[in-house]
């Protein structure tokens, strides 16, 4: 990963712990060399849940940051089945998110039993309600797909770190390679306008890659695509690939050479001196993504788990899958319903505001 953006999940780390008690920035401290930021960026996200769950049920301080390791050490098994169930049943949590949840708390309560230590050498607490929770069983359903499709996909603010990274921060990565960063240059809006359309609407491969120009309505943010069945549909787009698509659009004629006659959306970059423009093919849109995912730091993301990433937020910020599974082109809800495996706390807001 970039160092931009692990520079940029620091901050976020180091902003979230302000808001928490000392001892759990000592232990995510102690853990920076053994787990990726984004997995404990996720440790903050947990225990602020965790800590505010305690402050409103009155268990504790009147501030998630004055919570005391006394308050943790005379919690009961029954008070942090409550909290479980909160998650459950308030917040709307799957058994494998509340089992990652608890697994979140389990290292930090073993952490304050087993490894740190007062000046006079005495743990910070003696007794660990966590060790005496067990996790929930998952069996082999939709939710289990959902779980396996959660490890692919874009969470929060990565929707815009991979857009930056794709726009601009490769181009950075790559600066030594004057071939690789001058191919970056050529192509950074046409990509970025590629990435940013996927995770603005969700389309499939075959979608983008067959898109003509006079297809997109800017106005209404909407595009005409051919879907499964060789059925027609008018798809919306966010306002991000709004934005990237009209600064891809500026300078398509001109650089990928591209005449009247080439109505085609996304074009390959010309080949030779006297290359003709040629539609970008759906394998060269993979490999596009390919190459950006190795480089971003997650090279499981592939043009299908982007598309995830759409549903799984539109799912978050919207809770409706009727619309949901027309805007996916799903001819069956019950291929949609998986999204709603894929739950989270932090809920934003609808399509057009899903890039701020």
């Amino acid at each position: 990963m970039d160092k931009s953006i692990k520079s940029h999940y620091m901050n976020r780390i180091d902003d979230k712990l302000t808001e928490l008690p000392w001892y759990v920035t000592e232990y995510i401290d102690s853990r920076k060399r053994k787990l990726s930021h984004t997995t404990l960026l996720n440790y903050c996200h947990d225990y602020i849940i965790f800590f505010d769950w305690l402050v409103s049920e009155k268990f504790s301080a009147a501030t998630r940051k004055e919570v005391s390791l006394t308050s943790l050490e005379s919690l009961t098994v029954r008070e942090v089945e409550n909290f479980l169930s909160f998650l459950e049943y308030q917040l709307g949590n799957t058994k494998y998110t509340i089992n990652r949840k608890l697994s979140a708390l389990k290292s930090l309560f073993d952490y304050l039993q087993n490894k740190a230590e007062t000046s006079d050498l005495k743990p910070y607490i003696l007794r660990n309600v966590m060790a005496k929770i067990e996790f929930n069983s998952v069996n082999e359903t939709q939710e289990t797909i959902a779980n396996r499709i959660e490890g692919k996909i874009l969470r929060e603010d990565d929707f815009e770190l991979f857009r930056q990274f794709v726009a601009h921060d490769y181009g950075v990565q790559n600066i030594s390679n004057l071939r690789i960063f001058r191919f970056h240059e050529f192509n950074r809006e046409r990509d970025t306008a590629i990435v940013s359309l996927i995770l603005g609407s969700g389309l499939r491969l075959s979608e983008v890659a067959g898109i003509n120009v006079e297809d997109l309505d800017v106005n209404k943010g909407l595009v005409r695509v051919l879907r499964k069945g060789n059925k027609e549909q008018y798809v919306y787009f966010s306002q991000q690939a709004l934005l990237d698509l009209e600064n891809y659009l500026k300078i398509r004629e001109t650089r990928y050479k591209a005449e009247k006659s080439d109505n085609y959306l996304f074009i390959a970059a010309p080949i030779g001196r006297k290359g003709k423009s040629r539609r970008l093919t759906p394998r060269s849109i993979e490999k596009l993504i390919e190459k950006y995912a190795a480089a971003f730091g997650k090279p499981a993301l592939t043009v299908h788990s982007l598309r995830h990433s759409f549903a799984t937020r539109y799912h978050l910020e919207n809770n409706d899958v009727p619309r949901l599974k027309n805007q996916l082109g799903h001819s069956s809800i019950q291929t949609t319903m998986i999204y709603t495996h894929l739950t989270d706390e932090e809920m934003r807001n609808a399509v057009n505001n899903m890039d701020r």
